[in-house]
């Protein structure tokens, strides 16, 4: 086994977010799935960038928000991901560098442009996002690099990468790249709508042992086994991957591997402002934990505290240090 250089290296769809505040009758004269991740062409970003209030522009993309937190917990991130050579390409690959994540990856010259989403806000702090996904979809299997892959302890990768078609071949290598040198590979299953698209191909990369390592909220668990039933999905799930991580919002979340359960309560918050980047920042967490040898259960704990802490705030990054919040809370 090589060296390990990285604690986790992400990858995932560059994508800038613009986040503005919005009501409930926006999202309906739009016509936008409130709570989901809606994806759009140039020409409906255009249309959604000019109807939609003040707004604040962050370098975001699921996977990217994850490297983001573990960096911030203080460990050491790697990103793959793409984007062009213009003024959001700029602010994304300026972003994350900053915060001490190796990003590499080479910008595209031209077109497509970087990807941006929109992301709505309502009252009730639910995020609604509108994507156009640009130079995201240019991703291929040479944007990986094997050094970093092979000296990463875990490789984790979003499933909303499974819609453009050669980040799949991207993906495949990767894990192969990780596995060769006993490295874990995880995934995100991003989105209840993604798992609709995808659910044969998500199980059989859990069912293929391709990815060691699930994160899925409560929705896209019932979607993935398409059962009503959260206990039916739950031992499916327990039987379908090495370790099975299922978010609840206020419920918490619960662990499983073959032969344990854990449950875990969310963290208390004072009051939610925004969800955006909840379960990448509860992914961030539970991955720091991990790759610092902790229990399965601080693992929970770690990522219910980077949640809660994102959840109460506007956009998908820390802007508290989270490596202070997790010396305060003594997990």
């Amino acid at each position: 086994m090589s060296e390990t250089r990285f604690d986790v290296l992400t990858i995932g769809n560059a994508i800038v977010d613009i986040l503005a505040q919005s009501q409930e009758d926006f999202l309906v004269k739009e016509d936008i799935i409130k709570g989901a991740m809606n994806l759009i062409d140039g020409e409906r970003a255009e249309h959604l960038y000019a109807a939609m209030g003040p707004a604040i522009e962050a370098s975001g993309g699921s996977a990217a928000n994850t490297a983001a937190g573990v960096a911030s917990f203080g460990g050491r991130a790697a990103y793959f991901g793409k984007v062009s050579d213009d003024h959001l390409g700029g602010i994304f690959r300026h972003d994350i560098r900053a915060i001490g994540v190796h990003f590499e990856t080479k910008p595209l010259a031209g077109d497509p442009p970087t990807a941006r989403s929109m992301i709505f806000v309502t009252p009730d702090g639910e995020r609604s996002m509108n994507t156009y996904l640009g130079a995201c979809v240019e991703l291929g299997p040479e944007d990986i690099e094997a050094d970093v892959v092979a000296a990463s302890a875990i490789t984790y990768f979003e499933g909303y990468l499974w819609d453009p078609p050669r980040a799949k071949e991207a993906i495949r290598l990767a894990a192969g790249i990780a596995h060769e040198n006993d490295r874990d590979f995880a995934m995100t299953l991003s989105d209840s709508f993604c798992v609709d698209r995808y659910r044969g191909e998500f199980l059989e990369l859990m069912r293929s042992g391709t990815v060691d390592i699930v994160f899925s909220n409560e929705s896209e668990l019932h979607s993935l086994y398409e059962t009503a039933s959260f206990e039916a999905a739950l031992e499916a799930f327990r039987a379908d991957c090495a370790i099975g991580i299922v978010t609840r919002s206020e419920k918490g979340c619960v662990v499983v591997t073959r032969s344990e359960t854990h449950a875990v309560p969310a963290h208390a918050i004072d009051a939610l402002v925004d969800t955006t980047g909840a379960g990448d920042l509860f992914a961030a967490g539970f991955l720091f934990g991990l790759t610092s040898g902790r229990s399965l259960a601080d693992c929970a704990r770690i990522g219910a505290l980077a949640a809660a802490l994102v959840i109460q705030q506007i956009g998908p990054r820390p802007r508290e240090n989270l490596k202070d919040a997790l010396a305060q809370e003594g997990i």
